[in-house]
């Protein structure tokens, strides 16, 4: 019989089988085959944090194959990825043969390799190890601390803070940093200052600018230019004087190749330079690490993609050297190979960086089997590991001083020259901030010499701001979460990825800007648990986790010094009243939900009702602001900053949101949420004749109700409105909303339209191409001849029919609705025709006939004998036996793919990060 192989994915499977051969059956274990269940008691501190697991559907699906294939094996291989997660699983699959009893003569093996490849696959075979148990403690530990930290925390939001999410141990503290860069912009005050810069030219005509740098014999710090006065009179120092070079400072310098990747420096750079996200990143280099069909063959491109060391096998090295001296030149490969170091915090280099399985496989030879994706990251891995083993980059950086003959005014023009571009030739690396300028490299200067004397050709003064800091990125988020030690390679996009779909965070323009929500979160968390989402203490338990890994730790005691104080500070808010709650987050939110007029007047006063005071509320869905006259005033606002609503236009009155006036009536246009949606609304009801109604319309579906404008507004309660006349029948079209979204119409007929179509600009071709498409399903016949009103053969859901005014008559079947006549289509009508029902007219008759049916039924027939008793609990343990097992498909993750409750349910049954 076969030996037996277990990886995590079926592609994985695949590629493994055809290295190994007959003599081994490979299975996929499709990930984790066991979880703890969400729900309450999962991890039990108070029994030594004993811990329960629960396999899935598909779990105990994979286990029961993999027993199957078990059945005469001598050896079954454990070889899931080279990582914590890799291990734990590895040891989920043993522990429930163990309990199946399937592993009785069976040895087992653990094997680990860091590329698909023949060879590595075949080392790893000839080289098993045993389970790796302080890798497994790290994994419990850490599965642990967030059940803990979510299924703890999570329930003290919902009651406490009512329309929140969950909160997470890593995912709050990444949230937190979101947050307070927000609050360092909203608190930013820009300084103003000016720059004096000349265009100049050598005495050979060669153009070049410098900038002012000393004035008056001092040396300008930034601010010292305040103010256009004060700049106007430097740029006339300048224009006064007689330019001529003073110095030229010359020095070569060297710039060295950034090592190759590791899973964050992947995500900034496809960030920065592919506009690819954290997620998107990691699924495209598993496919390419899992393997890719090259010429008929099945080969992982790329090493292991989760990973923080940043070294490489030597083999590979030299490898990447023969390469480059072949196909880029001698020059380019450096006289020894170049080692490097992690400088991340908690960096275990236990793995490769990440790069290419064979340098020989270039982006050019294998781009026709990738996905544009694909073909994208991969050529980024490979000229980033290329690279990271090619000679420096020379350049000559020069400095020239220009004065007038004083020497009292002085400007200086930088550049650089490029004397050898070395690594350059191949990678150059992306910048953190699009918003940063370019630095000198890429600016060359003319030659010059001391004493030329230089022309002026003009001088101008220009005004700047100073900028506040620039909103977190995906790619500097992750930095900056590297940085401070929090969270781990596998878990950034899923991180990412959590605080997005709780709608804590948006991305806009490739940023991230806080929610209201993740800002209240945020708040209540920092009032009330400022430790736990503090980033140093993050870090620290970051630090014991790998203690752990390393064997430097013990799990259990990490775990009970956590939770003695953790347990301690969430049973001190038991007392904790909403009151309280309020208090913290209107002090703490107070300068963003209220920033300060530039009237002076105070932001939180209600204009509504003229004496009330604006502050937090919280409601059954959550947190809104309203005033404290309530209920005699009933002002609301959605939550959000003052200027962000007075930015939109828009004021809140009476839970309404006010466009403006309508320009005819004057009228006030609101938009109001009703119970089947979003609708805008002209005037108020007339308290006089209840029968009259205001005019309303419906929001057409995408149509964003915080971002609808008052034309817009107007305009849908204008509907339906004339596009313009018919090309060739001259008759007049017009677009309109019905039950069934936006439509165009031309008499009786009527064409849908996309839902990328703008009901209210859409032009006259698109709606003759709409109706086109319709009238294609038409056929008009001529008149009849009693009333001479139009018949026409029309496709319906079960056929064609024959339609005159209200009379309708199906075709007979196999009848084609090109072939009929005019007379054929008439007997037809007077034969069979049926007027169409009114709305409703149907239903009720058919639930009418559906009724006297069953009465009948229930008269004639005697009542049926009731079911034996046994099989009707036979049928309801079947019933059970479903449900338990669609409940148990559900799988509960870490932190590294975090699924934290939604909504608080009654027992407490959801997920934690």
């Amino acid at each position: 019989m076969t030996d037996v192989v277990v990886v995590e994915s079926p592609a994985k499977a695949k590629t493994i089988n055809k290295y190994l051969g007959n003599g081994y059956t490979v299975l996929a274990s499709f990930g984790h085959v066991r979880d703890l269940p969400p729900k309450d008691g999962s991890v039990r501190p108070d029994e030594d944090f004993a811990m329960s697991w629960q396999a899935d559907e598909r779990g105990n699906k994979q286990v029961a194959a993999i027993i199957k294939a078990l059945k005469g094996a001598k050896t079954l291989y454990l070889a899931t990825d080279p990582d914590r997660e890799g291990e734990a699983i590895s040891w989920h699959v043993r522990a429930m043969l163990e309990e199946k009893k399937a592993l009785k003569g069976v040895d087992v093996q653990r094997v680990t390799f860091n590329e698909i490849t023949k060879s590595a696959i075949k080392t790893a075979m000839a080289h098993p190890r045993d389970l790796d148990m302080p890798l497994i403690e790290a994994y419990l530990a850490r599965r642990a601390l967030d059940y803990l930290v979510g299924f703890t925390l999570s329930p003290v939001l919902w009651r406490k803070l009512p329309g929140s999410r969950s909160a997470g141990r890593v995912q709050s503290v990444a949230l937190r940093l979101i947050c307070e860069r927000e609050a360092e912009i909203e608190v930013f005050k820009p300084r103003e200052y000016w720059t004096v810069q000349a265009a100049l030219a050598t005495p050979s005509g060669a153009p070049f600018t410098a900038r002012l740098t000393h004035l008056n014999g001092k040396k300008l710090d930034q601010f010292d230019l305040n103010n256009e006065e004060l700049a106007t009179a430097a740029k006339k120092a300048v224009e006064a004087e007689t330019l001529a070079v003073q110095s030229v400072e010359r020095r070569k310098v060297r710039r060295n190749p950034q090592p190759p990747f590791t899973t964050s420096t992947l995500q900034q750079e496809a960030s920065r330079k592919l506009g690819m996200g954290a997620q998107v990143t990691m699924r495209t280099a598993q496919q390419l690490y899992e393997g890719i069909d090259v010429g008929g063959e099945t080969v992982g491109l790329i090493t292991y993609m989760r990973t923080d060391g940043v070294q490489m096998a030597k083999e590979a090295m030299f490898a990447i050297r023969d390469h480059i001296g072949q196909h880029i030149g001698g020059d380019y490969v450096p006289a020894q190979p170049r080692f490097y170091s992690s400088k991340a915090k908690n960096a275990q280099e236990a793995h490769e960086a990440i790069r290419p399985t064979d340098v020989s496989r270039t982006p050019s030879s294998v781009a026709s089997h990738l996905t544009p994706e694909q073909r994208r990251l991969y050529e980024l891995i490979w000229k980033r590991a290329v690279a990271s083993q090619m000679e420096s980059a020379a350049l000559d950086q020069v400095a020239v001083d220009i004065a007038g003959p004083s020497g009292q005014t002085v400007l200086r023009a930088n550049g650089s020259i490029i004397t050898f571009d070395g690594f350059l030739r191949l990678y150059t690396e992306g910048r953190d901030d699009s918003d940063k300028p370019a630095d000198d490299e890429s600016r060359m200067l003319p030659p010059m010499k001391e004493k030329d004397p230089l022309k002026r050709e003009s001088v101008s003064a220009d005004q700047h701001f100073t900028q506040p800091p620039p909103r977190f990125s995906e790619a500097s988020l992750v930095k900056k979460m590297e940085e401070i030690g929090i969270g781990r390679p596998s878990t950034y996009a899923s991180i990412l990825t959590v605080l997005r779909d709780r709608n804590y965070v948006t991305l806009e323009n490739r940023r991230f800007i806080p929610e209201a929500r993740g800002r209240l979160v945020t708040a209540f968390l920092v009032s009330f648990f400022e430790k736990y989402v503090d980033t140093t203490f993050t870090a620290s338990l970051e630090e014991l986790l790998d203690d752990i890994s390393d064997g430097r730790a013990e799990w259990k005691h990490v775990l009970a010094n956590f939770w003695s104080a953790f347990s301690k500070a969430v049973a001190d808010t038991k007392d904790l009243t909403i009151t309280d709650v309020l208090n913290a987050l209107d002090k703490d939110l107070g300068p963003f939900f209220f920033p300060p007029r530039e009237d002076g007047s105070d932001p939180r006063h209600c204009t509504a009702c003229g004496t009330g005071r604006l502050g937090l509320k919280l409601g059954r869905y959550g947190a809104f602001i309203g005033c404290s006259n309530y209920p005699e005033c009933s002002f609301t606002r959605r939550l959000s900053s003052e200027s962000a609503e007075e930015g939109e236009g828009a004021a809140l009155k009476d839970g309404m949101r006010v466009l403006g006036q309508h320009p005819d009536t004057g009228e006030d246009i609101t938009v109001r949420q009703g119970p089947y949606g979003l609708y805008v609304q002209q005037g108020e009801p007339d308290p006089a004749d209840k029968k009259a109604k205001p005019k309303r319309a419906s929001l057409p579906k995408g149509m964003d109700g915080e971002a609808i404008t008052l034309d817009q507004a107007v305009g849908l309660l204008s509907l339906p409105r004339l596009v313009g006349l018919h090309p060739e029948s001259g008759e007049p079209i017009e677009a309109g909303l019905g039950r069934f979204g936006p439509y165009v119409k031309m008499g009786g007929i009527f064409g849908s339209l996309d839902k990328d179509d703008d009901v209210l600009t859409i032009g006259l071709n698109r709606a003759v191409d709409a109706l086109a498409k319709k009238m294609a399903s038409i056929r008009a016949m001529g008149a009849h001849p009693k009333d001479g009103e139009p018949v026409t053969i029309r496709k319906g859901r079960f056929g064609p029919y024959a339609q005159h005014g209200n009379l309708v008559a199906t075709l007979p079947r196999g009848a084609d609705m090109n072939e009929v006549t005019l007379d054929e289509a008439v007997a037809l009508l007077a034969e069979k025709g049926k007027p169409l029902k009114a709305k409703g007219g149907a239903a009720k008759k058919k639930a009418t006939a559906k009724t006297a049916t069953k009465k009948t039924a229930s008269k004639a027939e005697p009542k049926p004998k009731a079911a034996p008793k046994k099989t009707a609990t036979k049928t309801t343990a079947a019933a059970k036996k479903t449900t338990t097992r669609k409940t148990a498909a559900k799988k509960s993750t870490t932190e590294d793919g975090a699924e934290a409750p939604a909504k608080k349910p009654a027992a407490r049954k959801k997920k934690a990060d």
